[in-house]
C-alpha cells in the first residue's frame, strides 16, 4: 500500500496592502478627545460631569481657603458681625483643639511618649512599605511582634519608670490609630485560620469555623460593642476586671475576622486544584503548601478585598463613641460644647477638619494597595 503524497500549499499572489496606521500626533490634546468628547454623547456627559464638579467644589474652595479665618484666639474671630464680611471655616478653632483632637486627654507632660510611639511606627512601616528595601523579614517582625508590645509599654506605663496612663484618658486620633492598627493586625491571622478552618475536611473544625463567622457575620459592630462593654463584665468572676478599650478591641478584632475570612475563603477556592496536586506531589505536608504554595497566590488575588474590609474598619472605629470611648471623631464633637468656639461655622470646620484625616489615611491605603496589586500582577 503506498504512501500518499504529501500535500502543500503555496501562495501565488501577495496579499493587499493595508491601511497605513494612524498618527498618533496630538498628545493630550487627542487623548482627551479620545476619552472624552468621542461622539456628542460623550461631549454632552463631560460638560454636564465638568459643570457639576465646578458647582461643588467652587463653594468647598470658597469656604476652607478663601473666605476661611485663619488666625484668632476665641469666637469673636469667627464671626461675620465681627469680621465684616462672610466668613468660611474658622480654622483657629481646629489649632485650639488640635492637641485634644491628636491625643484626648492623654496628660500634657506625658504626650512626649505618644510621639514616639507614631514615630517608631513610622520609622518601622516605611521601609516595610517599600519593595526593594532589604531586611524585610526582620522588618516584618520588629513592626507586627516588637513594635505592639513596646507601644504597650509606651502608651500604658506603669512600667521602667513610666508614669501609668489610664485608657479612659485616651482619645482622638490615638484611640482611632490603635484600634485600627490592632483590628487589622490582629483579625488578618484569624480569619486566615478561620478561612481554612471552614475548608477543611473534619467536620468537627469546618463546623466551628463556619458556627463561629457566621455568629460574627450575623450581629451588627454596635451590638458587639455593646455586649463587650457593658454585658460582658456581668458574666465574668467577681474580681474580674477586664480594661474597656481592651473589651472593644477584642471585639473589633473577632468582628473583623469573621469579614476578612470569607475574603480569604474566596481567594483559596480561585486558586486551581492542581497547585494543591503540586505540592502535594512534592511532598509538602498541609501546613507548608498552605503557607508556601497556596496562601501567597490566594492573598495576592483578594488585595482588593482585604484593603476594602481594612478601610471599612478604620471608619468604622467611629462607632466606639456609643461606648463612651472618644476616638478623633468623639473628641471632636467633645469640643463643640466649648462655648469660647460656639459660631455657626465651627461644626462644619471641624467635620471638615476630620474628613480631610479619615479620606487622606483611606485613600492612601487604597492607592499603596493598587501599587501593589499591580506589581505583582494580580488579575483585575
Amino acid at each position: 500500500m503506498s504512501e500518499a503524497a504529501p500535500t502543500s500549499f503555496v501562495r501565488r499572489e501577495m496579499v493587499a496592502a493595508g491601511p497605513p496606521p494612524h498618527a498618533k500626533t496630538g498628545g493630550a490634546a487627542r487623548a482627551l478627545r479620545a476619552r472624552l468628547f468621542r461622539g456628542p454623547v460623550n461631549a454632552i456627559l463631560t460638560l454636564l460631569s465638568l459643570a457639576l464638579v465646578v458647582a461643588l467644589a467652587w463653594p468647598t474652595i470658597r469656604f476652607l481657603l478663601v473666605d476661611a479665618v485663619w488666625t484668632g484666639s476665641d469666637r469673636e474671630a469667627c464671626l461675620a458681625e465681627t469680621a465684616g464680611r462672610e466668613v468660611g471655616a474658622c480654622w483657629p478653632f481646629v489649632t485650639a483643639k488640635f492637641d485634644q483632637l491628636m491625643f484626648g486627654f492623654y496628660p500634657d507632660s506625658q504626650r512626649w511618649r505618644v510621639v514616639l510611639t507614631y514615630l517608631i511606627g513610622a520609622l518601622l512601616l516605611g521601609p516595610l512599605l517599600i519593595p526593594r528595601f532589604p531586611f524585610k523579614l526582620a522588618n516584618a517582625f520588629l513592626f507586627f511582634v516588637a513594635f505592639p508590645i513596646l507601644a504597650f509599654v509606651l502608651l500604658v506605663g506603669g512600667m521602667f519608670g513610666l508614669r501609668l496612663v489610664e485608657t479612659n484618658l485616651w482619645g482622638g486620633l490615638l484611640v482611632t490609630l490603635v484600634i485600627t492598627f490592632t483590628g487589622i493586625v490582629g483579625s488578618l491571622p484569624l480569619s486566615i485560620l478561620l478561612a481554612l478552618g471552614r475548608r477543611s475536611e473534619l467536620p468537627i473544625i469546618r463546623g466551628a469555623a463556619t458556627a463561629f463567622i457566621e455568629f460574627w457575620r450575623g450581629v451588627p459592630l454596635i451590638t458587639v460593642l455593646f455586649f463587650a462593654t457593658y454585658m460582658l463584665p456581668l458574666f465574668l468572676p467577681g474580681n474580674w476586671q477586664v480594661d474597656g478599650l481592651l473589651r472593644v478591641l477584642i471585639g473589633v478584632v473577632m468582628f473583623s475576622a469573621a469579614y476578612l475570612a470569607e475574603v480569604v475563603r474566596d481567594g483559596l477556592q480561585a486558586i486551581p486544584r492542581g497547585q494543591f496536586e503540586g505540592a502535594m506531589a512534592l511532598g509538602l505536608g498541609y501546613w507548608r503548601m498552605m503557607g508556601l504554595v497556596v496562601l501567597p497566590q490566594a492573598l495576592r488575588l483578594v488585595i482588593p478585598g482585604l484593603v476594602n474590609s481594612f478601610i471599612a474598619l478604620f471608619k468604622d472605629t467611629t462607632l466606639v463613641l456609643i461606648v463612651a470611648i472618644f476616638d478623633l471623631l468623639g473628641q471632636l464633637r467633645a469640643s463643640f460644647a466649648d462655648p469660647n468656639w460656639a459660631t455657626p461655622v465651627t461644626l462644619f470646620t471641624g467635620f471638615a477638619f476630620t474628613g480631610m484625616i479619615y479620606f487622606a489615611v483611606s485613600f492612601g491605603m487604597s492607592r499603596y494597595a493598587l501599587f501593589t496589586e499591580r506589581r505583582l500582577n494580580a488579575p483585575r
